[in-house]
């Protein structure tokens, strides 16, 4: 049995939006504000405590309407109706579980059970905030709306006479108002079975929740109880000091939470697995001697200390004849010695001598105790879970641990080394399972959740552990961003050479395209290591600079395999390739020329984006057409080489580039006259110099390029110091104004400066 999926609806961005959970590992990916933090503060609200709700848990989406039926409350009371029925339903934050349950395993889920000839499969339960009495929250609401009203009114009329009346509006304005500050009065969670015949896969990357009926009763008590347990590790933050470090998990007190160090977290799992004083073992008496001997020594040793000054306090006068006389005496307990900065050291070896220095935990790199108290903690949940030593009750009475354990680790690349971050996110899951009744036993589940920013722990991950937060911007029939989630495991379907070229792909340079505001494929090293440059140093790119752009040198013939990934992602894309002219008789390479019936053999600008063969219609295309723009903001667009117009001599000239560095020669025609260079860049130099006609020109070009080396050509002229004379090429000029047009309109769709709510 394990967690099959989750469904969350009417939660912050997250309207209606599916995660299915990997067996084992799940990780979410994506951008900055893209869902990532609301769909695990969500599985913290509904399934750990939730005593955090708050107003700005409802969807933005949903405030307007929200707004309107408390409204149509106050109109109804206004024209001396009866109230309407109390219409919350649409817009009440709510969580569904989905478990796939094997058979065998009925016994857990008793209270889950639609019908009593159920046998196995996906069950479901919904958790729902909603009010505890609609009726009565009703009413609570319009009696502050009029007491409001009438103390307005009450005002007004005693400033009568007296100058300008109060402009003050009372709370609660509307409906929002009034949840924002009475919410946790009136709302908690109930729970709903769930139809496994009504679940339907999402359309368009939302989830369609389904629609339970409106006089369906909630279950008694929370049906997960004893099902699951859920543990978490927040964000990690400020271990350098005790006010700020902190650790989450289920033996910390919600009100205790901050402020814990790896020493304090000792003490917690002593506390919890190895204190025998309520229920000592055999193992334990001589421990248990040993201290109690220890404490009369020191007994006997502070009264002979304090003799001296117990006398002299009797000389005041107290204590009397009839006044209870001092003893000092101690109480030791072990755990005692973990509660302080210098319980958790650091062995340090001296350089000579074999000396061994211990300094205390917080004179040891953030990283590191970050890196400790994450696999503490995950030990201790864990242990927790197995009910390991004390844990268990005296006598057998304890629980038996769930069958499913869900562990929840938010951000734990805070403070990690990039190595280190790829480490925990490999062995996390081993830690969880390494206790004997685990390991690859099937009769207890172990699910890691982890949230992350981090292209380094994507990189470690499996493609099918990945689930992808994608933005979806605001519409004219929907006023406020939302998101959705892409299931990467099914982005390619069957493991075909495409996918596996992706995957090792991403696997042999990096995943910073999952968390990408927009990404950019060059063809070559060149483009590499100068288009960059290029948006650094033009004021014409100073937003791009701004944005979270990734840069993908993958070359023109395979560009195209990103397809299926991108249009998944969403992600805005600009492609930089060669136009790739061939004789489509000969399949010959050939320069690019206008009326000679070449084609492109360039997969992308054939198959994805411009989807155009002829040389002729890609030469004389449109910028505009070379951009394809979907409903859902996603946008890509193919930037290749055109014409260009030179001076040879007192000739003006037409000529077509066929690669990014004749492109960048024919721009910078006159940079490279009489340019003192080696290499590619010098043999530049010398066509541009002794330069007599197009056809010569366009020949020595093409020669030079196919001997030269192009990094190092690129590499020389980035180094140089007239690097900033060099103007970019025109058609990767129109591509990036494209692709921060396109940013800046998203931008504008995602966060609207105007009629926010």
């Amino acid at each position: 049995m394990h967690i099959l999926q989750v469904e969350i609806g009417n939660f912050r961005k997250l309207v209606a939006t599916r995660i299915a959970f990997a067996p084992e590992k799940t990780v979410f990916v994506g951008a900055n504000n893209s869902g990532k933090t609301s769909a695990m503060t969500a599985l913290r609200r509904f399934l750990v405590d939730s005593r955090g709700f708050t107003v700005n848990d409802f969807s933005l989406a949903h405030w307007q309407a929200l707004t309107a039926e408390g409204k149509a409350w106050e109109v109804a009371v206004a024209a001396d109706e009866a109230l309407p029925t109390p219409n919350l339903l649409n817009f009440l934050p709510q969580l569904d579980v989905w478990l796939q349950v094997g058979k065998g395993e009925m016994h857990y889920v008793q209270k889950l059970l639609p019908t009593l000839d159920w046998k196995s499969g996906p069950l479901g339960v919904r958790l729902r905030y909603e009010p505890d009495d609609p009726i009565k929250f009703q009413q609570e609401y319009i009696a502050a709306k009029t007491k409001a009203a009438d103390t307005t009114a009450a005002a007004i009329k005693a400033a009568e006479g007296k100058g300008d009346p109060p402009q003050l509006e009372l709370w609660p304005l509307d409906l929002v108002d009034f949840l924002d500050r009475r919410l946790r009065s009136f709302f908690k969670v109930k729970a709903y079975l769930l139809d496994p015949a009504e679940l339907a896969d999402p359309e368009d990357g939302l989830a369609k929740m389904q629609v339970l009926p409106e006089e369906l009763e909630p279950v008694e008590g929370n049906p997960l109880d004893g099902l699951i347990q859920i543990d978490e590790i927040s964000a990690q933050r400020g271990f350098g000091s005790p006010a700020n470090s902190r650790i989450q998990h289920d033996e910390v007190s919600a009100d205790t939470r901050s402020g814990h160090r790896l020493s304090s977290q000792l003490r917690s799992y002593y506390d919890n697995h190895l204190d025998w004083q309520d229920a000592p073992e055999l193992s334990d008496i001589k421990a248990m001697e040993a201290l109690d001997k220890a404490r009369k020594a020191f007994d006997e040793r502070l009264s002979e200390s304090f003799d001296k000054a117990l006398k002299e306090l009797q000389k005041l006068g107290y204590p009397g004849i009839s006044d209870p006389r001092l003893k000092i005496a101690t109480k030791l307990k072990l755990q005692d010695g973990l509660s302080h900065d210098s319980a958790v050291q650091y062995e340090v070896p001296a350089a000579v001598g074999g000396q061994v220095h211990r300094l205390p935990e917080d004179s040891n790199g953030l990283g590191y105790q970050n890196l400790v108290s994450m696999v503490f903690g995950l030990m201790s949940c864990r242990d927790d879970w197995m009910r390991v030593g004390k844990a268990a009750a005296p006598g057998g009475d304890a629980k038996p641990p769930p069958p499913l354990h869900l562990m929840l680790v938010e951000e734990p690349e805070a403070y990690l080394h990039a190595q280190v971050q790829q480490v925990f996110i490999e062995h996390a899951y081993d830690v969880l399972r390494n206790h004997p009744a685990l390991g690859e036993s099937t009769n207890f589940c172990t699910q890691l959740i982890v949230s992350t920013h981090s292209s380094h722990i994507a990189h470690a991950c499996d493609f099918a552990a990945l689930r992808y937060f994608r933005r979806i911007p605001s519409t004219e029939k929907r006023k406020t961003p939302t998101a959705c989630v892409i299931n990467l495991s099914s982005v390619f379907g069957k493991p075909d050479q495409t996918a596996k070229f992706v995957a090792r792909y991403l696997k042999a340079t990096h995943c910073d395209l999952f968390f990408a505001d927009a990404a950019v494929f060059i063809e070559g090293n060149a483009e590499r290591i100068l288009v960059p440059h290029f948006v650094q140093r033009v004021d014409a790119f100073k937003y791009l600079r701004s944005s979270y752009i990734t840069w993908l040198e993958v070359g023109g013939s395979h560009a195209h395999r990103f397809k299926g990934l991108v249009d998944a992602l969403g992600l805005t894309t600009l492609v930089v390739t060669d136009l790739d002219a061939k004789d489509p008789e000969t399949n010959k390479s050939e320069t690019p020329a206008l009326g000679k019936g070449l084609e492109a053999r360039n997969e992308t600008l054939r198959n994805w984006v411009p989807k155009q063969t002829a040389v002729d219609t890609l030469m004389k295309l449109e910028e505009k057409d070379k951009a394809f723009t979907y409903p859902n903001g996603y946008a890509v667009r193919a930037a290749y080489q055109t014409g260009a117009k030179l001076k040879i001599g007192a000739t003006n000239v037409s000529v077509h580039a066929n690669t990014f560095e004749d492109a960048l020669l024919y721009r910078n025609f006159e940079f490279f006259k009489g340019r003192k260079a080696t290499g590619l860049a010098g043999k530049f130099q010398k066509i541009a110099d002794d330069a007599k006609d197009v056809g010569n020109l366009v020949a020595r070009v093409a020669e030079a390029i196919d001997d030269g080396d192009k990094a190092e050509f690129a590499l020389e002229l980035l180094f140089s110091d007239d690097v900033e004379k060099l103007n970019i090429p025109a058609y990767i000029e129109h591509g990036l104004l494209w692709l921060k047009e396109q940013l800046e309109r998203k931008d504008a769709d995602l966060a609207p400066k105007t009629g926010a709510v």
